[in-house]
């Protein structure tokens, strides 16, 4: 597919409330005209929690529930989710396909700053999976502070990070999604959330899609951040400038 039309959801997260959070996404999602992706923030289903009893998705109710929101509607859906598997629990980001094929990708870099680490377990693995012709590297939230371990040595076209970055640190989100864009000369969707949660934080969005020479080209109305990605656009730029072959070899161990 030439053209990849992408919708993410800049949600006010309910605490701990996966009904109504799944009730509010369903109201917004647009009836007609729908996205080729639908993309939901970081724990859109009950906040960035570190309650993981509670909120873990033990039963694939939060799977099932983005499954159906995708084959019921023909798109993609992605997001991240709280997710409890063999006794230890992950920050999850699902990417379910139109048909209802699931990928994953486990949250590598934990935030310890929130004490993200003593609760959930680190991936082991960079995620890129392919997707209607679009090969698409998976990330989440503090992920984006580390240049190495996202560094485009798979020749992927596309980044997409689900965050829940704070209102007090978007000069940092802002800044380090036009960097990755430019440096991996890929398009970049970094959707982060609104709102305020239960830990008092406030969240105010600033969600982008950069291209690979750092322009912005998202569009954004009413908490709803819409992009339209140009395969052949991203081709020609990286035949015009060909920074990916001057890249330093890293080895790196996950």
């Amino acid at each position: 597919m030439k053209n990849l039309k992408i919708l993410g959801l800049q949600h006010d997260i309910q605490w701990k409330n996966k009904v109504k959070n799944f009730e509010i996404i369903e109201n917004l999602l647009p009836k007609e005209d729908k996205p080729d992706i639908f993309l939901l923030p970081e724990m859109f289903a009950t906040g960035f929690c570190m309650d993981i009893e509670e909120i873990a998705d033990q039963n694939d109710e939060v799977l099932n529930w983005m499954t159906s929101l995708a084959v019921d509607n023909n798109i993609a859906v992605g997001g991240s989710v709280a997710v409890k598997e063999n006794g230890k629990f992950y920050n999850r980001f699902y990417f379910i396909e139109k048909n209802g094929t699931v990928h994953h990708y486990d949250k590598r870099h934990l935030f310890s700053y929130a004490k993200e680490d003593q609760f959930y377990t680190p991936g082991t693995e960079k995620v890129v999976i392919e997707y209607i012709g679009w090969k698409i590297c998976l990330q989440v939230c503090y992920d984006l502070r580390f240049p190495v371990f996202v560094r485009n040595t798979e020749n992927y076209d596309l980044i997409l990070n689900v965050a829940s970055w704070p209102s007090t640190r978007i000069d940092a989100w802002d800044t380090l999604l036009k960097a990755r864009a430019i440096e991996n000369q890929s398009y970049v969707f970094g959707l982060n959330r609104v709102g305020n949660d239960g830990n008092k934080l406030e969240y105010n969005g600033s969600s982008h899609c950069f291209f690979a020479d750092g322009s912005e080209i998202a569009l954004l109305k009413d908490n709803l951040i819409y992009a339209e990605l140009d395969k052949d656009l991203l081709t020609e730029f990286r035949g015009k400038f060909p920074f990916l072959a001057d890249q330093d070899i890293f080895s790196l161990s996950v």
